[in-house]
């Protein structure tokens, strides 16, 4: 495939806002539709990036025929259904961080995306960046030797809005969901899935967690420590310690900040380029992947994505903290076997 290829947007809010900019400067790219459910936003927005069609519901948006990839930029909540909706409606499709809420809406993107063999990734941009994949060829080249352990934090101070997508629990609000799974997807990247977690988190006066401490043991031993919150300012920087050395990504980490590498007696400061509009790197995976007829990103495969929700699901399950739209998709679910049950005569 070598067409340009036509991108639509679910959502006009802040997030779709660095995906716009980023598109006009990705080859073989272009921002062709973006939806809203409010016909005034779609058009505020059509009119600041100067997008063709301007669509005021979801449906409309993926129905466009024009339209290729679909970015979900909507509240984690709806990243599921929205990218379902796309799905089904025979789009490639960029779901926003985190993927979804859980590990069982995930499982089903996946297997949707895999039996109509559509492209699914989510859009865990940091992972793009050249600083992260730099480090991640340093540690495979055994510059620091083997891997001991692996530590980083994104947490931040905000206001407490009980209403706002940082602290509703109706909209999966808190730290682990919002910046918690940069450090989370970070250490999975490098050690993969964790075999044992301890954490701890304090919550907000809403419930949800505003700041939290992980610590996650892997296959062979290795440990990351990690920090998040969002009533917690952190330095931000991430350390990868190795038997022979250790690679410190300085602040912010996850935003493709400088590399000090130390191993063998020597410190080098390694100052990786990296584009203005950092969601570009991302943008051009989807559509080098998609190009060459792949399904998924070999940098961000979605067993890779399941596993970080895995992740995040059992850490949430240390700290009893489920979402609403959690609850009443358990009580649906046990509803429906109930009835079931009685048409069985059992």
């Amino acid at each position: 495939m070598s067409k340009t290829l036509g991108w639509g947007i679910i959502g006009a809010g802040s997030i779709a806002c660095k995906l716009a900019e980023a598109l006009p400067h990705v080859k073989g790219a272009r921002l062709i539709a973006i939806g809203s459910r409010s016909r005034k936003k779609a058009e505020a927005f059509g009119n600041q990036y100067n997008i063709p069609h301007r669509h005021d519901s979801y449906q409309k948006l993926v129905d466009d025929p024009d339209v290729d990839v679909v970015y979900v930029a909507t509240p984690h909540p709806m990243h599921h259904p929205h990218a379902m909706l796309a799905l089904k409606a025979g789009k490639h499709v960029l779901v926003e961080k985190p993927f979804t809420v859980n590990a069982g809406e995930a499982s089903e993107l996946i297997r949707t995306a895999r039996r109509r063999r559509l492209f699914l990734m989510e859009a865990m941009w940091s992972r793009f960046l050249p600083s992260v994949l730099k480090a991640k060829d340093l540690v495979a080249s055994g510059t620091i030797g083997d891997m001991r352990m692996v530590m980083a934090d994104f947490g931040f101070r905000a206001g407490v809005n009980p209403k706002g997508r940082l602290f509703a629990p109706a909209l999966a609000g808190g730290g682990l969901m919002d910046v918690g799974v940069y450090a989370v997807s970070f250490a999975v990247f490098l050690l993969g899935e964790p075999k044992k977690i301890a954490s701890l988190m304090e919550p907000t006066s809403t419930g949800v967690d505003g700041q939290a401490g992980i610590v996650m043991r892997h296959a062979g031993g290795e440990l990351s420590l990690l920090a998040t919150g969002v009533r917690t300012n952190t330095l931000q920087e991430a350390t990868i310690l190795g038997a022979e050395g250790y690679i410190r990504m300085h602040s912010p980490w996850w935003a493709g900040a400088p590399l000090k590498l130390s191993a063998g007696g020597k410190e080098k400061l390694i100052k990786v380029p990296v584009a203005e509009k950092g969601f570009v790197y991302q943008c051009c995976e989807v559509v080098k992947c998609i190009s060459a007829g792949k399904a998924e990103s070999d940098i961000m495969p979605l067993d890779e994505s399941l596993r970080v929700m895995k992740t995040l699901d059992a850490i949430r399950a240390q700290w009893g903290l489920k979402y609403p739209m959690e609850r009443n998709a358990r009580k649906k679910t046990v509803t429906k076997s109930r009835k079931a049950a009685v048409k069985r005569g059992r």
